[in-house]
């Protein structure tokens, strides 16, 4: 394990779920049920699952899709829900 792919991943995650729809979920969840352990327990155990579905996903996409291909791909992902975005709101 490379420490600087860590903390490069743990970094950007991290900011990336700063305020997003499943933290403000969290906060609500707890608000509403004063169950501050079962949330963070159950929040926790989502994130790791949609992780390891993303990470899996990668992985296999890797083995089958030349590199340069999966970042104009995902160039155009976001830049598909941005404009997505913008129109909706």
């Amino acid at each position: 394990m490379t420490r600087s792919l860590f903390w490069s991943t743990f970094v950007t995650v991290f900011i990336a779920e700063l305020g997003d729809k499943t933290q403000l979920a969290a906060m609500t969840a707890t608000a509403r049920s004063g169950a501050m352990l079962t949330v963070f327990l159950a929040a926790s155990a989502a994130l790791i699952l949609a992780t390891a579905i993303g990470v899996s996903v990668g992985e296999a996409l890797f083995r089958v899709v030349p590199e340069h291909l999966i970042h104009y791909i995902a160039g155009a992902a976001f830049i598909g829900v941005g404009i997505w975005v913008m129109v909706k709101g």
